[in-house]
């Protein structure tokens, strides 16, 4: 009599409740991997670029001219931060808008500063208001003290397709005298130039030849208020 082999039988491991959670959470895990949203795109910063990188040797020594305090540009609102704004004239004029995607590398107004502070010093010293503070007291001279306020710093749509960057400032320069500091001379300064593209980087580089503009303005009105 033929006896047939015996086929072993395998046992599958019943599956407990606790397992048959830990399947479906590691389901789940995988498959919100899967549907993660991209990584934030980061924003790009701009600023007003290196500036002139030849030394203009025909410039008046700045021991020609009389010293000059700068102080940090007065500034109030959103022109306070980095956001890159914009304002649709054809649209609504009084609503500012910022660029999403771009951003200055410092606020405006230190951007500003900072070029100004370059141009004046090819032709005079600028100081800082405590370093002007510590010649008073060794020296007993007071420099002028040269005030700006940044009122408007916005690329500025006509149109959809056509814009311009646009820069309001007004500056004071005041004088020590014996009956305390006097203003000497006031005005405000507004510079308009057309943007190369309708995006945030036409913006940056009109609003860059606008505040190039403004300070050579700027420096020219103060030179003709030198005693």
């Amino acid at each position: 009599m033929h006896i047939p082999a015996l086929t072993p039988t395998v046992r599958r491991p019943l599956r407990t409740p606790a397992a048959w959670l830990l399947a479906g959470a590691a389901a789940l895990l995988l498959g919100a991997c899967g549907s993660l949203p991209d990584k934030p795109q980061r924003a790009t910063l701009y600023d007003f670029g290196p500036g002139g990188l030849q030394v203009n040797a025909a410039a008046a020594p700045a021991a020609q001219r009389p010293a000059i305090t700068l102080p940090e540009v007065e500034v109030a609102g959103r022109l306070d931060g980095t956001q890159l704004l914009y304002r649709l004239g054809y649209a609504d004029a009084q609503v500012l808008h910022a660029y999403g995607q771009a951003r200055w590398s410092q606020p405006p107004a230190q951007l500003l500063r900072q070029r100004l502070r370059d141009s004046l010093a090819q032709q005079r010293t600028v100081l800082n208001p405590d370093e002007a503070a510590g010649i008073a007291r060794s020296e007993g001279r007071v420099p002028d003290v040269l005030r700006l306020s940044l009122d408007e710093f916005s690329h500025y749509f006509q149109s959809p397709g056509q814009s311009a960057g646009l820069l309001r400032l007004r500056a004071t320069l005041l004088r020590n005298g014996a009956g305390g500091d006097r203003v000497v001379a006031q005005r405000s300064f507004t510079v308009q130039r057309p943007a190369p593209t309708a995006d945030a980087a036409g913006g940056v580089k009109a609003l860059t030849a606008a505040s190039d503009a403004a300070i050579a303005e700027v420096a020219q009105w103060v030179a003709q208020q030198d005693r």
